[in-house]
């Protein structure tokens, strides 16, 4: 539903769900940040063989630590903060950059994280 919503309706990805002394690392070798975060994500198209196949978007790594630590720190359910990473991590792989792009596109990329959340909420997934 979410990759139909975004446009990519054929397209695939995989999800993982890791503790924090594997998001650490995985942190520190890919982003040279040595610390745990709560999701990243690869996206298939960047990099020399992006070309190779369009329908596979990438990887989404989730923290299932810090997920905890904040779902308890936001007065939310885990699944409801997971789902949110996910969208979050989702969203990167399709083109959203928060990082990099400046404000607005921050106040864009939220604004399509709510509107997500809210159709899978719609349809009684989350």
């Amino acid at each position: 539903m979410t990759l139909n919503a975004l446009g990519y309706p054929g397209s695939e990805l995989s999800v993982s769900i890791v503790g924090d002394r594997s998001m650490r690392r995985i942190n520190r070798e890919y982003l040279g940040k040595d610390r745990p975060t709560n999701v990243i994500s690869f996206a298939m198209s960047e990099g020399e063989f992006g070309e190779l196949n369009p329908d596979i978007l990438g990887d989404v790594v989730i923290s299932a630590d810090t997920t905890l630590r904040e779902a308890e720190a936001g007065g939310m359910e885990f699944f409801t903060r997971l789902v949110f990473l996910l969208l979050h991590g989702i969203l990167h792989l399709t083109g959203y950059d928060h990082e990099r792009s400046g404000e607005s596109e921050a106040r864009r990329m939220e604004k399509k994280e709510l509107e997500l959340f809210g159709m899978l909420q719609e349809e009684e997934l989350v």
